[in-house]
């Protein structure tokens, strides 16, 4: 959302930002923006801290072993306990807006054109609602699925869900499979985080309100996919893709690190990292990356935290932060080891670089499993995870030419567009604020009920007209050629 602001900030736009005290990342003092600090209470068996994803790691690692039906079962009650927990903060801290009536009152009158949220727990859709403005999303994932699924047709025929690890091509057993995550991920919506908002939409909003309008009724959705990326699927006017729009050319490394980089000659650069919510890799799988690494003629830059491995070898660079998309737009690297991500992912797209995945958490299984599909990576499962076969997936690689030439030819379609994603994002953002709103591209889809979406009221009058029809031929076939003929009386004389 920080790239969105800085380009909005850079053409004149006033920003405000409300933010929670206890964000991780959005500082309360910016040039970019004024902040609203909002202190909401805390969550009755504490809040979120960052130990929570190493456990989090854990626990995903851990299901992973298991036979695919009991790991269907456990994922679901994983599913509906994390969404209990982040809707759970969400709620405390829009609660905590609208009940603060001078601040209600302030942002009232501030007279702001829209609202820019991110809708996966939807406090900014609340917000907009109770404040009618225009709202606009920077979205991927709504609710307890991928945010395609709230407006616009997704066929668990073909469409992959949320850790399914399946492509648009499945086989029987895999669609039904996919038809049962499809099934879950409604059940999960209606059931566990519907019904959280329920006291507080009779509190501040009319009678009749309900969440799922509210989160459909958007403007505009810039989503967070480009389909060399995703797999193709059907759309709506006003979901407007954007995958990748945080991407852009590298800048110059810091002279230590350039060096580093020119040291590696011509066998070029591995670069690792697994992201910011999972500080530390168990011990034996970081010795054993550490091992693998240490046989390699590359170089390896490694963004790494906890103590230093005993296998690491001379090759070997480790660094608490490192400037990934710089190092992935450098000449010198010939590989990225990822967690798989979507921003590192795109960054990967963008410069061409092949993935070897170490997918942990969430949807980065699925997403390492695009690339793959699209001969672009290759993954190594984590719990499974030895020295000798993360090096044979790294040198294969290294060493064979079609995965870079593959990402590459990603890489050359997604920069083969009209506009940025960036720039398709502002514009779209500023056409809102121009006409107040994009109604004349919101699908009437989104007002219909259920029933009537899937056209099963017309299919039962169908079948009761057809039903009817059938009764009553059947009847008049037994009234007019099946009587009973009349009956005759034999007369005998003697």
């Amino acid at each position: 959302m920080e790239l969105i602001l800085r380009d909005l900030h850079s053409r004149g736009h006033s920003l405000t930002v409300v933010r929670s005290a206890k964000s991780w990342y959005i500082p309360e003092s910016s040039a970019l923006y004024t902040s609203v600090t909002v202190t909401a209470p805390d969550a009755p068996g504490g809040d979120v801290g960052r130990d929570f994803y190493a456990e989090l790691m854990r626990r995903s690692l851990k299901l992973h072993q298991m036979p695919p039906l009991w790991r269907f079962v456990e994922q679901q009650k994983d599913v509906a306990a994390m969404l209990r927990m982040f809707h759970g903060a969400a709620l405390r801290l829009i609660s905590t807006v609208l009940e603060d009536s001078s601040l209600m009152a302030a942002l009232k009158e501030s007279g702001f054109d829209l609202l820019l949220t991110d809708p996966a727990f939807p406090a900014g859709v609340l917000l907009a609602q109770y404040l009618r403005l225009p709202l606009v999303y920077n979205v991927r994932w709504l609710n307890a699925a991928e945010a395609h699924m709230a407006v616009a047709p997704s066929p668990p025929s073909y469409v992959p869900m949320y850790n399914s690890l399946f492509s648009d091509e499945m086989s029987f057993l895999q669609r039904t499979e996919n038809f049962l995550r499809y099934a879950a991920g409604m059940l999960q919506e209606n059931l566990v985080v519907l019904p959280l908002y329920e006291d507080l939409l009779q509190r501040h909003f009319p009678p009749g309100a309900d969440l799922l309008s509210m989160q459909r009724s958007a403007d505009v959705w810039l989503m967070r996919v480009d389909y060399v990326f995703e797999f193709p699927r059907p759309t709506v006017p006003n979901i407007v893709y954007i995958g990748g729009f945080q991407c852009k050319g590298a800048l110059p490394l810091p002279a230590e690190l350039e060096a580093f980089m020119q040291s590696s000659g011509d066998q070029g650069v591995v670069v690792m990292s697994l992201g910011t919510l999972v500080s530390a890799l168990p011990r034996e799988m970081t010795e054993s990356i550490a091992a693998a690494f240490a046989q390699l003629p590359q170089k390896v830059v490694w963004r790494y935290l906890g103590s230093r491995p005993s296998s690491l070898g001379n090759n070997t660079l480790l660094l608490d932060w490192l400037p990934q998309n710089d190092l992935l737009g450098h000449p010198k690297t010939c590989a990225f080891v990822a967690h798989g991500g979507t921003n590192g992912l795109y960054e990967a797209i963008y410069h061409g670089v092949p993935v070897l995945g170490v997918p942990l958490l969430f949807d980065q299984f699925d997403n390492v499993l695009r690339l793959q599909v699209r001969g672009a990576a290759r993954a190594v499962e984590a719990t499974s995870l030895t020295a000798d076969n993360f090096l044979e997936a790294l040198k294969d690689i290294l060493e064979k030419p079609s995965y870079r030439q593959n990402m590459q030819g990603l890489s050359q379609l997604h920069r083969d567009q009209p506009m940025s994603p960036m720039d398709t994002a502002i514009f779209w953002i500023e056409h809102v604020i121009r006409n107040k709103g994009a109604a004349h591209l919101r699908s009437a889809s989104v007002d219909l009920p259920w029933y009537t979406y899937h056209s099963l009221d017309v299919a039962v009058l169908l079948l009761a007209v057809g039903g009817a029809s059938f009764w009553a031929s059947v009847s008049a076939c037994r009234l007019l050629c099946c009587r009973r003929p009349g009956t005759k009386l034999k007369v005998e004389y003697r």
